[in-house]
């Protein structure tokens, strides 16, 4: 059974239409794989292999009784926890969550039981979706499946790990200033951030509204695709959807990429990027010119300001969304206060961690009365200036290159002690999310100690499917996609 865990959508599909292999037996070497790399990898926060069992036996009656199968039938799913599951916990790696179970599901929970999806559970975070390697989880340090002794990035980590080891086919992450797209370079896998508005927020726990997006992990692009195209569209529950029915993404996704126009950002390929990286990433852009494509130089020059502007804005979203956490409603409350003010403090002090203390202190300093038109207003300001370079930038590219992240992953604790240093983790994948545009990274090669470079190609509003299309384009004409971790690779041996 150890060889399904190493297989894609694609490949699980035709084994079930084959009847070769059944959901439950998918299932069944996911949840053993699992269980056995969970100790060693801290990649989730609880399983739902319950639930996960009531949908296999559901994907199977359809195989018996000979019905046309969705397009996710039998794929194990993990969720990162601060999308809301009903029943089980969503946590979002934070003490002041850590025994809240929400009464209903996120939209795109709901999109992957039509889809035949298997969810086999909700994986570790940066508490509340703020760091870039999963070390402000309050529960655990989840580990890199290439290299334990490094991080996985974050805030994505959990759900990039289930996929890189093979314990889940696919996951969802959500990334506010690339929490999806940095741990899936650092983790090896694809990541993709779907156009602001693609796929619904409804149940996703916001850290900033305006920046944040649902989006998925796959070991390949198609089937990044797949579950793309699955939980994607219009809903009405989500005033931030995009009120337009969602293409095709996988037509054309074999098309070749001839003529067409791609651009390296200057910007986020050279000052402060790691010798390793820019080497892989301008051989990326060579593998481009070979399959075609016109491949030179463009400048954002107000790409520099872009880490300025994010902490700024989504720290003062991230105030105003997480001031419900008082002891009131829901989650954790100290019940030792002898007035309410003093429970109001306590329970903040003792549930949230101190990335989150910082963080709800510069966005309330950045919102208070005397500071907001220097501070806030001017970020805003300054991101439509970012949103306008964008623009220019796509009258005449297609699409942009540039690294994922400018280092590989870095050991534990190398970053906890300048915050700084952590956040320049984020720099070349905040300016998208600032400028609600899609970006996907994937592999394209390794540095310091086989550890995985990731390349990140961004494209207009809307674009996904030509975002898709040249990431498939080069993943096929490379061997990145077929290299796995050491912990992956092993159970592919053993079978």
């Amino acid at each position: 059974m150890n060889e399904i865990v190493c297989k894609s959508i694609a490949e699980l599909r035709g084994l079930l239409l084959a009847k070769q292999v059944s959901a439950r037996e998918i299932l069944a070497a996911h949840r053993q794989h699992a269980s056995e790399l969970e100790p060693k990898l801290n990649a989730f926060n609880c399983f739902t292999f319950e639930l996960a069992e009531r949908q296999a036996e559901r994907v199977d009656q359809m195989v018996a009784a000979g019905e046309s199968l969705p397009p996710l039938a039998g794929v194990p799913v993990a969720l990162k926890d601060n999308i809301c599951l009903e029943g089980y916990p969503t946590t979002c790696s934070s003490k002041i969550l850590e025994r809240f179970v929400p009464v209903y599901r996120a939209t795109v929970v709901d999109r992957l039981h039509e889809a035949g999806a298997l969810i086999i559970g909700k994986t570790n975070m940066d508490e509340f979706a703020m760091g870039s390697s999963t070390e402000n989880s309050a529960f655990k340090l989840t580990c890199n499946p290439w290299d334990t002794s490094t991080v996985p990035g974050g805030s994505s980590g959990g759900s990039a790990v289930a996929v890189a080891s093979g314990c889940s086919v696919v996951a969802l992450g959500s990334d506010t200033g690339g929490s999806i797209r940095q741990p899936a370079s650092f983790c090896g896998v694809v990541g993709m951030k779907p156009t602001y508005g693609l796929v619904s927020r409804f149940g996703l726990v916001a850290f900033a509204s305006s920046l944040d997006q649902i989006g998925p992990l796959g070991r390949v692009v198609e089937d990044v695709a797949l579950t793309l195209q699955a939980i994607g569209g219009p809903d009405r529950r989500d005033s931030t959807s995009l009120n337009a029915a969602l293409p095709n993404l996988l037509t054309g996704i074999d098309s070749d990429i001839r003529g067409m126009k791609i651009g390296i950002i200057s910007e986020l390929s050279a000052d402060g990027i790691d010798s390793e990286v820019q080497n892989s990433v301008q051989a990326a852009a060579a593998t481009y010119r070979q399959l075609g494509a016109e491949v030179s130089s463009v400048s954002l020059p107000n790409a520099k300001h872009a880490l300025p502007v994010y902490y700024l804005i989504a720290t003062a979203e991230a105030s105003a969304n997480l001031a419900r956490f008082d002891g009131v409603r829901y989650g954790y409350r100290n019940l030792e206060a002898q007035d309410l003010l003093t429970m109001y403090c306590k329970t903040r002090q003792e549930g949230f961690g101190p990335e989150v203390k910082r963080r709800i202190m510069l966005g309330t300093y950045a919102l208070s009365s005397g500071y907001y038109d220097a501070y806030y207003k001017k970020a805003q300001q300054v991101r439509r200036l970012i949103k306008n370079d964008f623009d220019q930038a796509f009258q005449n590219f297609d699409l942009l290159l540039s690294p994922t992240s400018p280092s590989v992953a870095f050991e534990f604790g190398a970053k906890t002690a300048d915050p700084l240093q952590m956040y320049l983790s984020d720099i070349a994948t905040i300016p998208a999310n600032l400028a609600g545009i899609p970006g996907i990274s994937l592999p394209c090669g390794f540095g310091q100690g086989g550890r995985p470079v990731g390349l990140q190609i961004l494209g207009p509003l809307q674009a996904d499917a030509r975002l898709l299309r040249a990431a498939h384009a080069f993943e096929q004409a490379t061997e990145f996609h077929k290299m796995k971790s050491p912990v992956l690779s092993a159970a592919c041996a053993r079978s």
